[in-house]
């Protein structure tokens, strides 16, 4: 059989000239022998899709922090999303879908629990720094399977790499991701915040919503039309000044109005204090952490590295009981 062999071909006839075809990877980190069905971003995106990490999504806060309710984001609907918006656009600009699909899985594998309250209190305690995208990469590299990693190639990490607003990634299919994550969480978290009574859709700038839509099915729409329209057989991938222009206001008005709104954010002081606490407990008995967590420390990596590894794979319930099982004091009772 020759099914990936065909499936590469297949890539050459249709896809754009400006694609990135998985036959021209620049590869993994570690050698290994080709899959004879699935081309290599195929096999990363399955990788991901399959690996502990991701699985912990689910359970991590995107914008409110262990809500009460059913229909609010996860860190993993988040991450659905943003691979949805992503797929559509690939596909309407003939550009590598399996690609976008891995970075998409794979560009929040390494956020805290409790959202970006965690990565700011984990960031203030550790020397060399904590960035969510980067420690992304530091899971599909070193922490993944034991700390084997996924060997994934060059492309999907630095796609995952720099999905961050003020970095660029080197491929359109990066740069789509890029685009597709802001895209997502300016219109779910709109629709989160409005269903926690924290906005009113009438809130949102007048000038805002007649550019971009006054739902957030007419912005998704709006927002995807006008990257597909402007980048349509181009080596970018782009958005018109005005659109561009609007949905940067939008995401301001989310930073002033929700993302620092003392209601959605009134517990997390509360989560910083708990992983703080949880960072120096482990740091003064690091044999609780599993064992192969010591052997990188064995290795040459610093405690504190370590510390921040484990702490940041955490899940939001987790992270809770690990701190009653260590500092809630516990009815006494005969053993």
């Amino acid at each position: 059989m020759h099914i990936r062999e065909n499936m590469e071909q297949l890539e050459q006839r249709y896809l754009s000239p400006y694609a990135t075809l998985s036959q021209n990877s620049r590869g993994r980190d570690r050698n290994e022998p080709p899959c004879d069905i699935r081309p290599v971003f195929q096999r990363d995106r399955d990788r991901i899709l399959h690996c502990k990490a991701f699985r912990r999504l689910k359970h991590k806060t995107q914008v409110f922090l262990t809500p009460r309710g059913d229909h609010y984001r996860t860190r993993l609907t988040h991450t659905l999303e943003v691979s949805q918006n992503a797929r559509t656009i690939a596909k309407a600009l003939r550009l590598n879908e399996d690609l976008v699909e891995a970075i998409a899985l794979g560009h929040d594998l390494g956020h805290t629990p409790f959202g970006h309250s965690g990565e700011h209190m984990l960031n203030e305690i550790c020397e060399e720094g904590f960035k969510h995208n980067e420690q992304s990469v530091r899971i599909v590299e070193e922490l993944e399977k034991n700390g084997k990693g996924l060997n994934l190639t060059w492309e999907v990490r630095d796609g995952i790499l720099n999905h961050q607003t003020s970095l660029m990634p080197a491929t359109l299919e990066g740069k789509i991701v890029r685009l597709s994550d802001k895209i997502a969480y300016i219109n779910h978290d709109i629709d989160d915040a409005i269903r926690a009574k924290v906005l009113r859709e009438e809130d949102i700038p007048r000038a805002y919503r007649e550019i971009l839509g006054t739902t957030s099915r007419k912005r998704l729409d709006t927002l995807i039309h006008n990257i597909v329209s402007n980048s349509f057989e181009k080596d970018d991938i782009c958005m018109s000044n005005e659109v561009e222009q609007a949905m940067q206001g939008l995401r301001k008005f989310m930073f002033q109005n929700v993302y620092q709104n003392p209601k959605a954010k009134r517990e997390e002081e509360r989560a910083k204090e708990l992983l703080n606490r949880l960072f120096y407990y482990y740091a003064a008995h690091i044999d609780l952490l599993p064992e192969w967590y010591l052997e990188k420390m064995e290795q040459g990596e610093a405690k504190e590295r370590i510390v921040c590894d484990y702490i940041a794979g955490m899940t939001d319930q987790y992270a809770i009981a690990k701190f009653e099982e260590y500092f809630m004091p516990k009815a006494w009772q005969v053993n």
